[in-house]
């Protein structure tokens, strides 16, 4: 299943950048998360979260690596979950794009692989679910970013 998203950030490329590739920062806007582990900085991390589909709930261990970073402009990350019954295997990119002077585009997609309980339950509510969330996530982010001072 392939998502895909866009936002515009009323901040620099390079506050943008700082922000989505830090683990702790990021983390502050993922829905359910329950835990982070730093596995090795700038490359690795363990999160637990909490995914609701429906009436359907399970908590996901989640192993995070970066597979790519192209500082400022694009980076891409792997990540393999497992819940009770279920597995998920997610290939997500991220590309930013400044259009003007202190502001940037962002184009997201994540080609997501499900397979067990959830698998049934997600080919139904997965795009729905994955807009809301990802709308969350982006407006969570856009606050972050946009409300700090810029270091760039």
């Amino acid at each position: 299943m392939i998502l895909k998203g866009s936002a515009h950030l009323k901040a620099p490329r390079s506050k943008v950048w700082q922000f989505l590739v830090d683990a702790q920062a990021v983390s502050q806007c993922a829905p359910g998360l329950e835990s982070l582990e730093i596995r090795e900085p700038g490359k690795k991390f363990r999160a637990v979260a909490a995914v609701g589909l429906g009436s359907m709930r399970a908590r996901f261990t989640l192993d995070v690596e970066w597979l790519e970073l192209i500082e400022p402009t694009m980076a891409r990350m792997a990540v393999h979950g497992t819940a009770p019954g279920s597995v998920a295997d997610v290939t997500s990119q991220i590309d930013l794009r400044e259009t003007i002077p202190n502001e940037t585009d962002l184009e997201w997609s994540a080609d997501v692989t499900l397979h067990g309980t959830f698998a049934g339950l997600a080919s139904r509510l997965m795009g729905s679910a994955s807009q809301k969330l990802s709308g969350e996530f982006f407006e969570c982010v856009r606050r972050h970013v946009e409300a700090a001072p810029s270091s760039a």
